[in-house]
């Protein structure tokens, strides 16, 4: 990538932004506080960039992910053809020294000085894909819902069995709890109609419910998380984006640990696959006979579960890279045996 003339940092809160202009670390540092984040202000900021000669074509913007309060820059910037990096917080953190002022203006200029600093790591922003994205809200909402019928389901198990009884409270926790059953339902159904009306998206969650311990929600998990495994991935990408790939922690003769999965990365994700590989264990045999056979070698049950869900993935990434379905059975055949025959 040929270098930008500028790099422009921009710290994004609820109601407004900042945004500062960099250019070389000798050259003067332009910011602009307390933009509104909102089409009006967004469209002010866009002048101000014209003010400084801050073209799509000299330019490169950065701005940490900070969920919904970005969103509406990200897709107003990309209107505009501007190429804009949304980076992990922590990574920008770690970039400079923590002493110092903390305050928005800082924060838009170390994101600047960060976008040159880094330019080539930098992670471009492009709209998703308006079935995955509405795929993506209905998950989350799904998610919280499941939460709260949980939670509802504890409660009321509790009061069912107090000595004293109140019919009232009884009443309204069971219309509760069926009318947040209706809308995970609701959901599903509303998540397969989507899957359905696009032809690459159905073939691909029909290939993955081939696989023993799949099912729609790990599938659709997936397909948004990959954007329709429209990048090339593995399945250690994977598996270290849903924190369950085991890192070791040793350092000369006395700092010895035993390798953990640091557990980061979005739980939703590493919940289903640690059901799916529970699920494994129980109704698969080639992977009941492995659990119990390293079970059996010493190994703890839960870091079994855990090798399975790596396992799993692997053979996710490998139906998604041939396109092929799940094969019950499959062995595959040393060439050098064909050649003899």
């Amino acid at each position: 990538m040929q270098r930008p003339n500028f790099y422009v940092g921009i710290d994004v809160a609820s109601a407004t932004f900042t945004a500062t202009i960099f250019t070389e670390p000798a050259n003067p540092i332009k910011t602009k506080v307390e933009i509104a984040n909102s089409v009006e202000g967004l469209n002010g900021f866009i002048q101000w960039l014209n003010e400084h000669h801050v073209t799509p074509n000299n330019a490169v913007l950065c701005t940490e992910a900070t969920g919904v309060y970005g969103e509406l820059l990200c897709h107003f910037l990309a209107s505009q053809e501007y190429r804009i990096a949304v980076e992990p917080p922590l990574k920008v953190k770690r970039a400079f020294n923590t002493t110092g002022h903390k305050t928005d203006a800082v924060d838009s200029a170390q994101i600047a000085e960060y976008a040159h600093r880094f330019l080539d790591e930098l992670n471009f922003w492009k709209p998703n894909d308006a079935i995955i994205e509405q795929i993506k809200v209905l998950l989350a909402a799904r998610e919280q819902f499941s939460t709260q019928l949980i939670a509802n389901i504890t409660a009321f198990k509790t009061l069912d069995r107090k000595y004293i009884q109140i019919p009232i409270a009884n009443q309204m926790y069971k219309e509760t709890i069926e009318y947040l059953k209706a809308n995970i339902k609701d959901i599903d159904k509303e998540i397969k109609r989507l899957i359905d009306q696009d032809p690459t998206f159905r073939q691909m969650i029909g290939l993955m419910l081939t696989i023993p311990g799949v099912g729609l929600l790990l599938a659709s998990n997936l397909l948004v998380l990959t954007q329709g495994f429209t990048k090339p991935i593995t399945a250690k990408q994977l598996a270290a984006h849903a924190g369950i790939c085991p890192y070791q922690y040793v350092s000369g003769s006395s700092v010895f640990k035993r390798p953990r999965s640091r557990r980061y990365g979005p739980p939703m994700l590493r919940k289903l696959l640690y059901l799916a590989a529970l699920s494994l264990r129980t109704h698969n045999d080639d992977f009941r006979k492995y659990f119990y056979r390293k079970v059996a070698e010493g190994k703890s049950k839960r870091l079994v579960i855990n090798n399975i869900a790596n396992k799993l993935l692997v053979i996710i990434c490998a139906i998604m890279t041939s396109r092929t379905q799940f094969i019950s059975n499959y062995r595959s055949i040393n060439p050098a045996l064909l050649n003899c025959a």
